[in-house]
């Protein structure tokens, strides 16, 4: 039987698998600078928070990526000077790039988010975007974030895949994989190398490793708590809409893109957010949160 990956072996499959990938990643994932992609970090913070959010005057993200959550929140106001973290160097210098585009100012520092280099009491708010489930140790990871809060500061974590949403997943993944040679033959789209948004076929091997948790809202109240945090909440997020997306993503990942035609993609865009829509308002309310593919969590710093 092999052996279960070390915690510094997860961490250095993180930074490859990123690293390569960093030049597709806004591409492959839709991540929209625009008000499209406004609406939703706005949309997923006041979920997250449970109401509209206070003005923060210093952010830290966790995993920041390209910077889809912490540049809007600039943009919007919400935060006055972000930090952003990354394991991955190359993630950073694209989210510079962005920041430079949209003409804003952030700081970025590489490093592991289980061993913050920053002071204690530093920033009024962490948060990240589906981030925890790359992370080995998530004991550690949340005393760090916990210890660079200033007292009554914010924590607030977003699009973490929870268990039972990630095999209910499954289900449209698996379907759009049987049923990707017709839908290509149907738009005349010409099949795609494996790989091709994430770096190329050696780096998308690697992507099957990054991913090591899948959640219960107990684990992530659990992490929370024990790290010494206050009024912790867990919130189930989209249902609907992430069937729905993985399906259509699942089947445009095999297509070169562009071979896409438009309609599809405003169909797959404008299918998924009303779909978002129907779960916010009907089913968020109403169903448990271990029944969404993503959950979110937040909490407070006691003082």
């Amino acid at each position: 039987m092999t052996a279960p990956p070390t915690a510094e072996e997860i961490r250095d499959v993180n930074t490859r698998y990123h690293d390569g990938a960093a030049a597709h990643y806004d591409a492959k994932w839709g991540i929209n600078w625009g008000e499209v992609g406004a609406h939703q970090v706005l949309l997923k913070t006041r979920k997250a928070l449970g109401g509209a959010p206070p003005r923060f005057a210093r952010s830290l993200e966790i995993g920041a990526g390209t910077g889809y959550f912490s540049l809007h929140l600039l943009k919007a106001g919400i935060v006055e000077a972000a930090t952003c973290t990354d394991i991955s160097p190359v993630m950073l210098e694209t989210l510079e790039a962005n920041a430079a585009e949209l003409g804003l100012s952030v700081e970025t520092v590489a490093c592991d988010a289980e061993q913050l280099p920053l002071a204690p009491g530093s920033f009024e708010l962490v948060m990240g975007h589906a981030v925890l489930h790359h992370l080995p140790d998530l004991a550690r990871a949340f005393r760090e974030f916990e210890r660079v809060l200033t007292p009554g500061g914010t924590v607030f974590f977003a699009g973490e895949p929870s268990r039972t949403g990630d095999r209910i997943a499954s289900v449209p993944k698996r379907a759009a994989s049987c049923m990707a040679p017709a839908w290509r033959r149907a738009l005349r789209a010409r099949e795609a190398p494996a790989g091709h948004t994430d770096g190329g076929e050696r780096n998308h091997q690697l992507e099957a490793s990054v991913d090591v948790h899948a959640f219960v809202p107990d684990d992530l109240v659990g992490f929370a708590r024990d790290a010494g945090l206050e009024d912790v909440r867990v919130r189930g997020e989209e249902l609907l809409a992430n069937w729905f997306g993985w399906a259509n993503r699942a089947l445009e990942s095999t297509a070169e893109p562009e071979d896409v035609p438009w309609l599809w993609r405003q169909y797959a865009f404008r299918g998924y957010l009303a779909l978002q829509q129907l779960d916010s308002r009907l089913l968020e309310k109403r169903l448990p949160p271990a029944l969404f593919y993503n959950l979110m969590v937040s909490a407070r710093k006691a003082g």
